[in-house]
């Protein structure tokens, strides 16, 4: 199995400043070899890292751990400043690495909610797309109609929504959000990650209050772009890897798991991402 949604940092490095708002349990360095003991022992033998700072620093670092553990790593979502002048050598010199598959900029931290929909972002989409990269998307339910403009402007970009863009479970937001979502899911080449629910839910983490956002995005989407993603160890500051694995289980048909759990992150960063590349 692949866990779609893994992160590992170092404190070290000092760039983690959103953890100040974190639960303490977060406060700690945690490596990859952390991860691989709680997943291993659930069958689930490789991971996609995901950027946890917004600085060309994570991205190098956390290249340098895919590449001490390539048996076990599909790829990096690494980070680049879309607005950057020299944007798209920095996406050109990631995208030479084999690993580097894609890139996540921080709509979620960003005031404007239609920062994607300008012309120097677009530029830097334009070179993610030429690429062959993903543009992997860290968004709110507020970002999911500019998310849809910019879908249907650029049929070859390829994207992937991180946490069903944390629809607002603690408060039942289900009805804007899912509206919002199925429009998304039809604007084009759009991959749904199974990620991240637990840690918007609040008190509502049962699988009874989780089934109407999950039942959403399988309906939406299909199981061939929805993947399973820990958010590991984000997760951990509310259920442990193994209850939050056992639970997405239950949310989703038994039918459908090989391809949630492995088939469909297989294919969007694995050995179909690569040679989309080289017809890029």
């Amino acid at each position: 199995m692949i866990d779609a949604h893994v992160h590992v940092w170092d404190l070290a490095r000092r760039d983690y400043d959103w953890l100040a708002g974190e639960d303490r349990a977060l406060h700690r360095d945690f490596t990859f070899a952390d991860w691989a003991a709680a997943a291993t022992p659930l069958g689930i033998d490789r991971a996609v890292l995901v950027q946890a700072a917004p600085t060309a620093a994570e991205t190098e670092y956390l290249l340098s751990v895919a590449h001490a553990n390539t048996e076990q790593v599909l790829g990096v979502v690494g980070w680049v400043e879309l607005t950057d002048s020299d944007a798209r050598t920095q996406l050109e010199r990631f995208a030479a690495d084999p690993l580097g598959v894609g890139v996540r900029p921080w709509l979620q931290a960003i005031e404007d909610p239609d920062w994607i929909l300008r012309s120097d972002v677009g530029e830097g989409l334009d070179a993610i797309e030429d690429l062959g990269l993903l543009y992997e998307a860290l968004a709110l339910p507020a970002h999911l109609e500019p998310l849809i403009r910019v879908v249907e402007a650029r049929p070859g970009l390829r994207v992937v929504l991180d946490h069903m863009a944390k629809p607002d479970i603690a408060h039942g937001g289900l009805e804007g959000w899912s509206a919002d979502l199925r429009r998304l899911a039809e604007a084009g080449d759009v991959v749904c990650k199974l990620s991240g629910l637990v840690s918007e839910a609040g008190e509502r983490t049962s699988a009874a209050d989780l089934r109407p956002y999950v039942d959403v995005a399988l309906d939406a989407f299909g199981p061939e772009r929805v993947m399973w993603g820990s958010d590991w160890p984000v997760v951990s500051a509310v259920v442990t890897y193994a209850q939050w694995h056992d639970l997405a289980r239950t949310l989703t048909p038994a039918a459908h798991h090989e391809q949630i759990f492995e088939r469909t992150a297989e294919r969007v960063y694995g050995r179909d991402r690569h040679a989309q590349r080289g017809n890029a």
